[in-house]
């Protein structure tokens, strides 16, 4: 789930927000003053997108990154690849 908010209920709920983040998998945006918006994400998230985008889009870590982001709704699910153990396989 995705949330939206401004700055202030942002610093007013700081925990309770920081808590969705990490124990929901939630981003949260905040929006500040002139367009200078920022997103949190949990640092395991940002973890598995930098895995993602610094792998090779054929190798096993970028697979495993790629499933992971798709488990946190990060990425859509992929209807064409279906995650059992023969797509696993073939990176043995």
């Amino acid at each position: 789930m995705t949330v939206a908010l401004i700055q202030s209920d942002f610093r007013a709920h700081l925990k309770e927000y920081l808590d969705r983040v990490n124990d929901d998998d939630e981003t949260i945006y905040i929006a500040r003053s002139n367009s200078r918006s920022v997103a949190v994400i949990s640092q395991e998230k940002m973890a598995w997108m930098e895995k993602a985008l610094q792998a090779k889009e054929d190798s096993l870590d970028y697979a495993v990154a790629r499933d992971q982001l798709i488990r946190r709704r990060v990425l859509p699910e992929d209807p064409l690849v279906e995650s059992n153990d023969e797509y696993w396989e073939q990176f043995k």
